[in-house]
Formats: C-alpha cells, structure tokens, sequence
C-alpha cells in the first residue's frame, strides 16, 4: 500500500451537482409544521423567512441537484479540500487502522460552512434580497456566511450566542471584517431577546435564543431581509454534500473505502456533507459502511434527547419539525466549550438514526480535548473543539482496532481549525476545563414545553 500523505483532486474534479438524500432514504422525514398553527407548513408561510429558489430545494425529492457555476467559482477558492492520511497519528497510537481526514478547515474561513453560506447568499441575491439575517454558536456559520454575503453584496446581522460571543471576540471580528453587525445574543434589540433578558439578565444565551431573534428581525422587515440557517435544513445537507462526493473520489485515489465514517454533530451539517453520500453507496451500491455522529455529553440531542416534533427555537418563531431533540428551551451549560450548542438534531438525520441507519455516541468534554491536542501534536493543525469529538472517536475506533488486531480503514471529517478556539483551549490547558454530563432532570425539565401534534 502505498504510504502517499496528501490525495487532492483538480478543480476539474469539483463536483457539479449537490446530492439528495430525501431521493434514497427508507425513512421520509415527518411534514414541517406551522408554529403558529402546527398544520403543515405552506410555501407562502415559509417565504416570510426563506427565499422561493431555497424553499423549492427544501422539498425536493430530486437525487441531484445542480450547482450554479456562480457557486463552483466562489468555491474554487478553496475547494476541492484535501484529503489527508493521518501516518504520524496512526504511528503514535500503534494502531493497524488506517486513519484518514477530509480538511475542511482550509476554506477561507476556516471550516465547512461556506458550502452552503455561499449558495445560500447567491439564491438570495437571485431572489432580490436585499440582506440577510442569521445566529451564529461558535461562529463559524456566522463568519462564512459573513463572507458570502460579502461577495454577493448584501447586509448581514448575526446574533451571536453571548457564551461564545464573550469567549471568542475574534470570531466576532473576523465577521465585523467581512462587513457583518455581530450582536450578542439574547439582546435588547428584539422582542424575544427582552422577553429572555427581563427573566434572566445574565443569560449566556442559546442557538435557539439566536435564531428567535434572527428570524423575528427577517419576518419584521417587509420582505428586505431573509433568513439564513447554517445546519438542521435540508437544504443545507444538500449543500454539504460536495464533502462527501469528494471523499469518494480520494478515497478511490487512495485504493482504500472507509469501513467507518465519522463526523461531529451539533445540528447535522458536516456530519451529514461527508456521510450522505457514503451512505448512498450503503443503500444503492452494497456497501457496508458504519456512519458515526459524534456529540457532547453536555448537549446529547440524539443519544439522550426524544425524537419528536418540536420548535426549532426558543421564542417559537422558526418552524415546527420531528427531530431527536432536547427541548426548545433548553440552554447548554456556560461551562462547555467544545461548541456543537443546538438543542435539536437535522430531521433527516434523525429519522436515519430512529431507523438505525446511522450510529451515534457522546464523549466528554475533556477527553475531547485530549483527542484536539494529540492531533495537533502529530499532524500539525489545532482543530476547531467541535472537529475535536469526531478526532476522539476517530482515536476511540483507532485504538479498538489496535486491540483486536484488524486493520480498519476511518475516514473523519475536519470541519474546521481551532485559531478562533484558543480561549478553549487556554481553558484545557489550564485544568480549569470542566467534564459535564447532562443531568436526567435537565433533560426531563427541557422536554416539558413539547408541542403536542395529533399527526
């Protein structure tokens, strides 16, 4: 076998159609609900928040999806992403797997995000918006679809979750660079914001609190401005799998097919841009791959949480979906830093993983950490934390294979670098980071405000 590092493809290689997994799945995903009525979503409702071009992806059942070449421009600025085989952490582990990761982290930003911030700022522009409003966690969806916005000539206001907006200041100006307003979320700007803030003035804040907002500024504007989500959606899935169908190409390059995919999840994005299309070869083509979701111990929205409808943010704004989630109103400890925030799972994603299609674990914060550090150590690039669960459970599978005695072929995606994440670290490296497993009655306290739907 060859001992080759680097496989990458030319810009040829890119690919020219997006992939839909909604074409394949056994499992249909539940209809989106109204929030206001909790019926099933109409094109008219959703255009408040959504341009009509996204909406239509949304729904479609197509297998491809083709990508405007003003998109495969903008994304030759970066893509194709390299795919890396990782010998100096195989070396250290002793392990006779063989270890592979797709690097996102080399797009302009930093992470896998502008995949789809790019399309999701040009269908808009197509559509005559005129500027966008989005949340952002760590941020790296709010710094990507800062910079898409940028390209495209539209406005932008992110509402940042405070925990990471105070924990991450550069972050905040990488976006205010771009040309973005950055504002910490929960704010006094909106109704939601201040509904939030009268109850508890020293809120870190939520992605669910974040998107409230963000949506409740888009559907008061008239029309002037939409809405951009950076995970859950379906067509955000349907953006991100240029990963996976590049994954593909390499791994052919490398004459080796990944007996494990692995990738961390917070909403489903990058796990779902490198997976879906491996999972299509499972479906379609015979193969056998196990494909891994990797989340915190402090916000198991699928290891712990309920798959059922709920609202996709906390002021009961955004649309109504069945998803693995933790409740609406739940809030991740201040304490975590390894991002992945999200109190609700994509409902692709969950229905795969409710029909056993998809396997997923929850690993700790500081072990997490560990796995960053050792991989920073042996390869060289200090990952994003919430990169670092799919490095630990890339370990975790490294090892196992070391113990039994088989070679086995992992393949993770790194969906971004960790330079805006440092203040993490210097918390890891100073042993005041703290493990924290989500308590049963959090989780029970959380579910109590469920909407309840008769379907």
């Amino acid at each position: 076998m060859s001992e080759q590092t680097r496989y990458i493809l030319n810009e040829s290689d890119l690919p020219r159609r997006w992939y839909n997994i909604l074409a394949d799945s056994p499992v249909k995903p539940a209809p989106v609900l109204n929030p206001q009525t909790l019926e099933p979503v109409t094109p008219d409702v959703l255009s408040v928040i959504f341009p009509m071009n996204l909406i239509e992806q949304e729904v479609s059942l197509d297998r491809y999806i083709d990508i405007p070449e003003e998109v495969r421009e903008i994304y030759k600025l970066w893509r194709p992403t390299p795919l890396i085989r990782a010998h100096r952490l195989e070396k250290v582990l002793g392990t006779p797997a063989h270890i592979y990761f797709k690097n996102e982290s080399v797009s302009p930003s930093g992470s896998h995000k502008p995949n789809t911030a790019v399309p999701q700022a040009y269908y808009n522009k197509v559509a005559g918006v005129k500027a966008m409003t989005t949340e952002t966690g760590a941020g790296q969806w709010g710094s990507a679809l800062s910079m898409a916005c940028n390209f495209f000539g539209m406005g932008l206001e992110v509402y940042m979750v405070r925990a990471s907006h105070d924990l991450k200041p550069y972050r905040r100006i990488l976006m205010q660079s771009y040309g973005a307003e950055v504002f910490a979320s929960p704010t006094n700007l909106t109704d939601c914001g201040r509904a939030v803030l009268t109850q508890d003035p020293d809120c870190p804040g939520s992605l669910g609190i974040a998107i409230s907002e963000a949506v409740e500024v888009a559907v008061k504007s008239g029309g002037l401005k939409k809405y951009g989500l950076g995970s859950v959606l379906n067509h955000v899935m349907i953006h991100q799998s240029v990963i996976g169908e590049e994954a593909l190409k390499q791994m052919d390059l490398a004459g080796e097919y990944p007996d494990v995919v692995i990738g961390c999840v917070g909403g489903g994005s990058n796990f779902s841009g490198i997976a879906y299309p491996f999972l299509r070869e499972n479906l379609k083509n015979g193969q056998r791959t196990r494909l891994v979701a990797v989340e915190p111990d402090a916000v198991p929205s699928l290891t712990q949480g309920v798959y059922t409808f709920d609202y996709g943010d906390t002021a009961k704004m955004a649309p109504v979906v069945k998803m693995h989630t933790l409740g609406h109103t739940f809030v991740p400890p201040s304490i975590h830093a390894g991002g992945l925030r999200y109190h609700g799972m994509a409902p692709s994603l969950s229905a795969l993983y409710d029909a056993g299609l998809i396997q997923a674990v929850a690993v700790p914060q500081n072990a997490t950490f560990d796995a960053a550090l050792l991989f920073a150590r042996t390869e060289g690039i200090l990952p994003a934390p919430e990169s670092a669960h799919a490095i630990r459970t890339a370990i975790d599978e490294a090892l196992d294979a070391k113990e039994k005695g088989e070679k086995r072929v992992i393949l993770f995606n790194l969906s971004g670098h960790g330079h805006f994440d440092l203040a993490s670290y210097q918390m890891y490296l100073s042993g005041s980071l703290q493990d924290y497993a989500l308590p049963a009655e959090t989780i029970k306290a959380s579910l109590s405000d469920l909407p309840e739907i008769s379907l």
